[in-house]
Formats: C-alpha cells, structure tokens, sequence
C-alpha cells in the first residue's frame, strides 16, 4: 500500500497544480477586472494559462497529427493510422496513405519504450512517409493495462518485436531508435536462428545502449553507481485506484518526468517563465514553438517495473547484448546468426544519453555479416535527440539511411513472399 499511496499522491500533487492553474486564469479573466488597472490580473491569467496547460499535458497522450500528405502527384492524400497487429502492451500501426499506390520502401520504427509515448517520432515519421509505406510499434501506457494481462519484461519487449516482424514480412526495413536499439538486435539475431525466412531486409540501430560501457554518460554512469535494491525502493510504485491498471507496480512516468526536468532544471524554468511572459504580452500562440515541444515533453507513460528494472540489470549492468549472451525464452540467442541482413549504426557526436561507441558496437557483435553489408555514420554536432528529428535527420541522416536501405535492396536475392500478411 505504501508505493500505492505514493503514486496517488504524486498524481494528487498534479491534478492540484492543473486545479490551482485553471482557477488562477478563470479568476484574473473575470471580466470585471478589466476596469482595474492592475497588471498583477493579467500576470495571473497568464500564469494560469501555462501552469493549467503543464499540468494537463502530463497525462494526455498526444495526438499523432498526421491528417493528409501531398503526393508528388500534387493531391493532397488523407493519412489513414491503422493498426496491423493488437497487443495488450503495444500495437503495430500503419500510416495508410489513402489513393497512393504501394511504395516499396517498407519501414518498421521500433520507438522507444522510455517514458514518453511514441508520438516523440512524429516528425520522424512524417518525414519518411514522403516516400515510404511506414509502421510503428505503439507502447501503451502501464497504468492502462490491467494487471491481469500480465508481466512486460525485455524478454516480452523482445518477442512483441519479433512478431511484429513477422506480421511484415522479410521485405521490412527496420529502424530502432534509441532505447530498442539492442533489443531489436536481439530480436534479428532471434529470426536468424529460428525462423530466417522472417528476418527484415535492414537493419538501422540509432543511437542506442548496445554497449553502454564503450561510452561513459550521466546515465551509464548512474546505473552503476546506484544497486538494484535502491533502483526498486526509489523509483517502483503501484498504480493506484483511479486507474484500470490499479495495483500493477510500475516505474511511473510523472517520476521519469521528475527526472527528466532536474537533468536541465534551469534551462525549462527559464523556458516557462518565458512562456508566462509571452503569455501575458499577447505573443504566445496555442501552437507556438514552447506549446509544441512542451505538448510532447510532457505526456509521459508509466513503464512495468519489470521492464525497467531488467533494462538496468541485464542491459546495462550485465551487458547481456554487449557481451552476447542474452536469454530470450529459454533460447540462448547469438548475434553471430545474423548473416543476410544488413546493418547500419547512427550516432551523434553530441549525444549525452548514448555516446558515440554505444551503438556502433554491434557492428562487432554481427560477426557474420559481411563487411560490404555493415555500415557507421556520426553527425557530428548532433545531440541525443537531433539524431532522429531536426535539422541533422532530415538533411544528412535520413538521405545516408533511405540510400543504405535502397543499395541493399538491389544486392538483396529475392526473398519469399510474405506469409504472415494476414492482419491480427
């Protein structure tokens, strides 16, 4: 009851401020109070208006906002988001661009499972559905599940990958960002000894923990420092009552935010005083640029408590991956398999959540993988998150990425048709 009355309280701490902001911006927009010539009313309402907004973000999951897309054909085409297979901790969803004949470019994006939801990738995705039919993995939220559907651990992270490549066949070209980087490996090297024929024709891992000791970061360095016990007493709690999740034990998203913000606390407080003053000077827009990166910062998921905990032990502290050695099912599974798919690392020069030599090390571990069949790249003056949305991606990294995956295409032999077409 104790980690359940934790969590409460946090979310109780939340829904207050959200409260105290409505209240703030309701009572200085009192229209008698225009008569007064006070600016403290107007300084109110605007502290209302970006404290209501903060708060409200915190547990809203954000809208993908891909409605239509101009075709080189000059039409505009309506966005259909489909989902091709249900799980109960994550779906597979398709952007279905409605009127626009097949592109034969198929990209899966693992997103991360790291407390933010996978509309982090928007911009990602709207990039490459230009010209490429794209699927994402969408990860729900834990404190949604009911604790009758089970555990979520890395293991089950894994498989859920596995069948999702499946459902696509071996024509898929996967993109793993950040966090599944050295899970999606792992899921590759699985297909290659088990079922080869389901194997994805690429593989790009961007800026992920493969090898978290070839780099030391903040992060590396504090899942070191800190044991498995003290992991499991600070940051593990249970979902409480409000939720249909009730009692499941999760690593809470308004906890990872907590964390999140302290990392640059100085820089976000100036960005929201900021915001209160735009506000209160008539220049802020609902859609301005603090409202959509915050919109997005913000709206964070719970993860299982066994999903985060495994990552830090068997990822991080084991090096399980690193050291090619990790259990999926009972099954020993061994990079060395993967012989015909061919892999590509992304890192950026400026990355402080996975350094350069993180991600590049699973070319190593791909021991049978030709050398003609690997492929590295480092943006230089890219940080964590510009490696996959921003300026860096769309001119440099995207352009490398969509050539790696057409080059290997006309090499490839040709593969089976998809048998796992059918559509869950």
């Amino acid at each position: 009851m104790r980690q359940m009355a934790t969590y409460d309280l946090m979310e109780s701490f939340r829904n207050a401020n959200q409260w105290l902001g409505a209240s703030a911006l309701s009572f200085a927009s009192y229209p008698l109070f225009s008569m007064v010539p006070n600016p403290a009313f107007q300084w109110m309402s605007a502290w209302g208006q970006v404290t209501e907004r903060t708060f409200e973000r915190m547990v809203a999951k954000p809208d993908w906002g891909i409605r239509t897309f101009t075709h080189e054909d000059g039409r505009d085409h309506l966005v259909n988001i489909e989902t091709v297979v249900s799980r109960p901790f994550g779906d597979l969803i398709h952007f279905n661009v409605s009127g626009r004949e097949e592109q034969p470019r198929k990209i899966l994006l693992v997103a991360p499972m790291s407390g933010h939801y996978a509309t982090l990738l928007r911009s990602t995705v709207k990039s490459l559905i230009v010209n490429c039919e794209v699927y994402i993995t969408d990860w729900h939220n834990a404190r949604d599940i009911p604790v009758s559907e089970g555990k979520f651990d890395i293991e089950d992270y894994t498989l859920y990958l596995v069948d999702f490549m499946k459902a696509l066949g071996p024509d898929i070209n996967v993109i793993a960002v950040c966090q599944p980087a050295p899970l999606t490996l792992a899921a590759t090297a699985y297909l290659a000894e088990l079922d080869p024929e389901a194997q994805p024709r690429t593989l790009t891992l961007i800026g992920g923990p493969v090898n978290p000791d070839a780099a030391a970061t903040d992060v590396t360095d504090f899942g070191r420092r800190v044991t498995m016990g003290q992991l499991e007493e600070m940051m593990i709690q249970r979902v409480g009552f409000s939720q249909k999740g009730v009692g499941r034990m999760v690593y809470p998203g308004l906890l990872q935010l907590a964390s999140f913000m302290s990392m640059n606390a100085e820089r976000h407080s100036k960005a929201f005083t900021d915001q209160i003053v735009r506000v209160a000077q008539g220049e802020a827009s609902d859609n301005d640029a603090h409202n959509r990166f915050y919109d997005e910062y913000l709206a964070v998921m719970d993860m299982t408590a066994e999903f985060y905990l495994s990552t830090v032990e068997r990822v991080f502290k084991g090096l399980e991956i690193a050291q090619n050695r990790f259990v999926v099912n009972g099954h020993r599974v061994d990079i060395g398999k993967i012989t015909r798919v061919a892999i590509k690392t992304v890192e950026g020069g400026k990355d402080d959540i996975s350094a350069p030599g993180q991600c590049v090390a699973a070319l190593d571990l791909c021991t049978g993988v030709p050398d003609h069949m690997k492929a590295n790249y480092i943006e230089p003056e890219a940080g964590h998150y510009g490696i996959f949305a921003g300026r860096s991606w769309r001119n440099n990294i995207r352009p490398l990425v969509l050539d790696f995956i057409d080059s290997n295409a006309a090499k490839s032999a040709p593969r089976p048709a998809n048998r796992n077409a059918a559509r869950a």
